[in-house]
């Protein structure tokens, strides 16, 4: 039944896709079934850029151009998952650990489009633990910091990102302002990106539920 809503909140997102266009695409299981759906169309859209190797490697393989990002001023749209979802359409990501590469996709995109089943929207963000990509010989400072904020950081065992970082996720939190805690996080030497999605929020999101597919604008 989840995959199931998975796949419906995915394909919904076609709708949304101008033709002969580049594609921004995320990471992750919903994002899995959505490379699916956009190969259906790969002959009408230039390209996509791809936020994880992870997703390189699938739309590569469905014949799909991976276009480098550093090549692009600006692209049309970016549609990817997110590991929690509030009312104001601010995300935690980074379950995958590819939140940095993510963030810089959204920064470039005019439109985000967040792809979720309904398991994921939350009151507040928080009980998703918040993964905070860190350059390696801080993590243990990054903690303390995070401690300091009131949170509880532990290192994700064996899990290096596509940067060749750690990633800390911080339990115990209760986020209800979002924007902010973005900032302080980043903020903290030797953090890269923090896996709050608020002062990017998405701007439509797309929630499948055993009904269909909702519209959150």
């Amino acid at each position: 039944m989840l995959d199931d809503m998975k796949r419906k909140a995915a394909w919904a997102a076609l709708e949304f896709i101008p033709r002969h266009t580049v594609v921004g695409v995320g990471t992750g299981s919903t994002v899995n079934h959505f490379i699916d759906a956009l190969a259906t169309i790969k002959d009408e859209i230039e390209g996509a850029v791809s936020s994880s190797e992870q997703s390189t490697a699938k739309l590569k393989a469905l014949g799909i151009p991976v276009l480098d990002l550093n090549s692009i001023d600006r692209f049309s749209v970016y549609v990817d998952g997110a590991d929690e979802i509030n009312p104001d359409k601010h995300m935690i990501k980074g379950g995958g650990a590819a939140l940095t590469r993510e963030k810089i996709v959204a920064a470039v995109a005019e439109t985000f489009i967040c792809i979720v089943d309904q398991s994921k929207q939350v009151p507040v963000l928080g009980r998703f633990p918040l993964p905070v990509e860190v350059i390696p010989m801080a993590s243990s400072y990054v903690a303390r910091e995070l401690t300091k904020l009131g949170g509880r950081a532990e290192l994700r065992a064996g899990v290096t990102t596509d940067n060749g970082n750690v990633i800390l996720d911080v339990h115990d939190l209760e986020i209800h302002h979002p924007i902010q805690l973005e900032a302080q996080i980043n903020n903290i030497v030797g953090v890269v990106t923090n896996g709050i999605f608020a002062i990017r929020a998405a701007d439509k999101v797309l929630v499948g539920t055993p009904d269909g597919t909702k519209l959150i604008k």
